[in-house]
């Protein structure tokens, strides 16, 4: 397969030569790596990666091709594609298409035969940083100018451009149990697939709706999805976050949404070197004492409250109950006054593992208990 020549260039001017891989053109966002060994579209397809350019660690992607059951959202989010080998071919039963057919498609800039090892080593001593990709030029003068000119992720506010217009809802499988609404900050579609399977109907909101807006139909809980960006720019969703906890209303947050929960408690949040990003991340469940092995995307985390452990809130007394078995980054909250808790990683992760699945549980528990509580009152 005949391709044109493309060029990587990072911020700090290193440069890296190959060739055109999905869509021809130019390109731009913050440099990541994901470790991840399976699980490609998903990480496409996952809003949380606007704005950055990927680069996958294993040597050889596309080999399962393309299907149309696995997106996690409407389209590719990523910014750019880097891999080091694409496979030749796609060996899967469910496979519709190849994948660079599919980058192309989306006009997706992307970038092969790179030493994607020299990248990820580059990134993890550097730290993530801005890049461009480009198969239009191969000047690298000219593509590092272009990329000094190109935004930071710090300071970045992205949750506007990946969430839902219009609320939709995801309806229960079987026997409607509970109601569940939403905040949309870039939402994966396993997550209402994973509370639809334990009888939970989830309504969708916008990142902007507003407390009465997601409280209208009287949701047994609120959910603070994933998302993009940088969480010190949230302050509308923290201000709702805030204004939930005061209500007594059952509050749950991954990621993007375990952020948005700590800043409303309090906490500070801070840029990570260069992130966690993978499906094979160890984390103590303190609740638990176990060690379970869980997929992160998330170049920001929440600053360590200085008491250690446990910390106090306006809304009672907190829990740092996850935390990271490799760098001790804040890995989940548990409020333990009102009904509210949130981890960094993805319970939700389709493409596995599913050793946090269990936290969808929790949920309901957290809603019985809740309606309980309220019933002696």
């Amino acid at each position: 397969m005949s391709r044109a020549p493309a060029i990587l260039v990072l911020e700090d001017g290193r440069v890296f030569r190959g060739e055109a891989f999905g869509s021809v053109g130019e390109t731009f966002g913050e440099a990541v790596f994901n470790t991840g060994m399976t699980g490609y579209q998903e990480t496409l397809t996952d809003p949380s990666y606007y704005g950055q350019v990927v680069a996958q660690t294993a040597p050889q992607i596309g080999n399962t091709g393309w299907n149309d059951e696995d997106d996690e959202s409407r389209r590719i989010w990523v910014s750019g594609y880097v891999v080091r080998e694409p496979s030749r071919t796609a060996s899967n039963w469910r496979a519709k298409r190849g994948l660079e057919d599919e980058l192309a498609a989306q006009g997706v800039v992307g970038i092969c035969e790179v030493d994607t090892r020299a990248l990820t080593r580059h990134l993890r001593e550097s730290g993530a940083m801005r890049v461009g990709i480009s198969s239009r030029t191969t000047d690298a003068e000219e593509l590092l100018a272009k990329v000094l000119a190109s935004p930071q992720m710090a300071g970045a506010n992205h949750v506007g451009a990946v969430t839902t217009a219009e609320p939709y809802t995801y309806e229960a499988k079987g026997a409607a149990k509970y109601t569940v609404a939403a905040l949309d900050l870039g939402i994966k579609r396993n997550t209402p697939r994973r509370l639809a399977e334990r009888g939970v109907t989830t309504t969708v909101h916008p990142a902007h709706a507003t407390v009465e807006d997601l409280l209208a139909a009287g949701p047994d809980a609120v959910f603070l999805s994933n998302g993009p960006g940088d969480p010190a720019t949230a302050d509308h969703q923290i201000a709702l976050t805030r204004e939930l906890l005061r209500r007594g209303v059952p509050v749950f947050g991954i990621c993007f949404g375990n952020q948005i929960l700590g800043r409303a408690l309090g906490l500070g949040t801070y840029k990570l070197k260069y992130g966690h990003r993978g499906i094979n991340q160890p984390v103590l469940d303190r609740h638990t004492g176990k060690v379970e092995v869980t997929a992160h995307n998330h170049g920001f985390a929440l600053a360590a409250p200085e008491s250690g452990e446990f910390f106090d809130t306006e809304f009672g007394r907190v829990q740092v109950s996850h935390v990271c078995l490799n760098d001790d980054v804040v890995e989940g909250l548990t409020c333990l006054d009102v009904p509210a808790y949130s981890v960094q990683y993805h319970p939700e992760a389709a493409g596995g593992p599913h050793d946090a699945d269990y936290l969808f549980d929790r949920l309901i528990e957290l809603i019985e208990k809740t309606e309980g509580a309220n019933t002696n009152a």
